[in-house]
């Protein structure tokens, strides 16, 4: 467990960076602006061609299903074998396979064209490759950052991926119509090698575990039995894997309802629908700002999120009944809150997580959110063929409410130590 630091007490931190900007943490920060930004536009093309080519929010959520299930059952076949190596080497192999796989698949849509059961089968591959790299990412982002310094290193990811959505999701908009899905997967390779290339040039000091100890199946069993040992004796650190598992469903199952709205409403368009993404995106820009500048006292950060959590949840269940404009602020308030919640919990989970099994412990967080987001998007998919767009995220906010209440609420104490440790 992290050791607890003394706050201070709501002060600006100091103008000087150099703490945080050592040379390994602006290597990972360049090459996450590079895959972020091929992601960022890649995955809001395939976000509409699906449901262009098919016409339905269930053939959509069937994808986003299948996609998330190698989430489920990847990192827990690799998390163990990942804590006794380098992340970085799992980091860097991982990001130039994704960056083929994308290539890859963009040459097929571009000269087979487009296969639902085609596309199906490629996302299984696609998804694998990306849950190791982005648990190899969750595990080694920690360490490039100096002890101390966690709450403003978790700002700057917050940041970047907000800046790009910015720029990205209206551009991505833009390339939809004039340069198609195929050439926007192709440049998300080479923005994904590219990545992969600055990363390996990362020097950080891992501690990895002994990976000569033993080896085989008894090693692999051994290593999943001690870290469900310590989450079995952490019920806040349960409580917050909880809570995240099931607002992350509940937002991947109704992400294919919002563009539905889009695609169908009158007076409405994908290119509105870029606009709506990049209010939000604006709001969590502002709030990494402020948690970047300014020092949250430990014995405020459970307070801060557990109303973030609350007030989240009911700006989502009142989102489609509002009038466009109110929908943009309506995202950018949630945008400004989130960011806040995101990057307090974060730098406090991640820090209190030891190193030895970090990569385990990320890796049951996404089991539960991949395998929350797999169910959820089915389900809501479904009540999307049969009951008003409106109605269907309306029911995801509220059941938000209550997750907030059961998870984080009914185990305040638990999760409380969970960010008064952190740092």
């Amino acid at each position: 467990m992290a050791t607890e630091s003394h706050g201070t007490g709501g002060r600006p931190l100091p103008d000087s960076d150099q703490t945080l900007w050592t040379r390994d943490f602006t290597l990972i920060t360049l090459a996450t602006i590079l895959g972020a930004a091929g992601g960022i536009a890649g995955d809001f093309a395939l976000s509409f061609l699906v449901f262009d080519e098919t016409g339905s929010t269930l053939a959509s959520a069937l994808v986003v299903a299948i996609q998330l299930v190698p989430h489920v059952l990847v990192p827990f076949a690799v998390s163990p074998v990942m804590d006794r190596l380098p992340h970085k080497a799992f980091l860097v192999a991982g990001d130039v396979a994704c960056g083929l796989a994308y290539a890859a698949l963009g040459a097929w849509l571009a000269f087979a064209g487009f296969s639902y059961v085609g596309y199906l089968a490629i996302s299984l591959l696609l998804a694998c490759l990306g849950s190791v790299d982005e648990l190899a990412w969750t595990s080694i982002y920690p360490e490039v950052i100096p002890t101390g310094a966690e709450q403003r290193g978790y700002a700057v990811s917050g940041m970047l991926y907000t800046t790009l959505a910015i720029v990205m999701t209206p551009l991505a908009a833009v390339l939809l119509d004039t340069i198609g899905v195929p050439r926007l997967l192709m440049g998300q390779g080479i923005l994904s090698v590219s990545a992969a290339l600055i990363e390996n040039r990362i020097g950080v000091e891992e501690h990895p575990r002994d990976p000569t100890e033993r080896s085989g199946f008894a090693l692999w069993a051994a290593d999943i039995r001690e870290a469900i040992s310590w989450l079995a004796g952490e019920r806040g650190m349960r409580g917050l894997f909880g809570y995240m598992a099931v607002s992350n469903g509940l937002y991947t199952g109704f992400s294919p309802i919002l563009i539905a709205f889009f695609r169908t409403t009158p007076g409405l368009s994908a290119a509105m629908y870029a606009f709506y993404s990049v209010a939000e995106c604006i709001g969590r820009g502002i709030g990494s700002v402020i948690q970047y500048k300014v020092e949250v006292p430990r014995n405020r950060r459970f307070g801060i999120c557990l109303f973030v959590y609350q007030v989240y949840d009911l700006m989502d269940a009142c989102l489609l009944w509002l009038p466009y404009p109110l929908m943009l602020a309506n995202r950018g308030l949630c945008g400004l809150l989130g960011a806040n919640s995101l990057v307090l919990r974060e730098s406090a989970m991640q820090r209190y997580i030891p190193e030895r099994m970090r990569s385990r412990v990320n890796a049951f967080s996404g089991i539960y959110i991949a395998a929350a987001c797999c169910v959820f998007s089915i389900l809501v998919g479904a009540l999307g063929e049969v009951l008003d767009y409106r109605v269907c995220v309306t029911i995801c906010g509220l059941v938000g409410i209550a997750a907030s209440l059961f998870f984080v609420w009914h185990r305040r104490a638990d999760v409380r130590r969970v960010f008064d440790a952190a740092e």
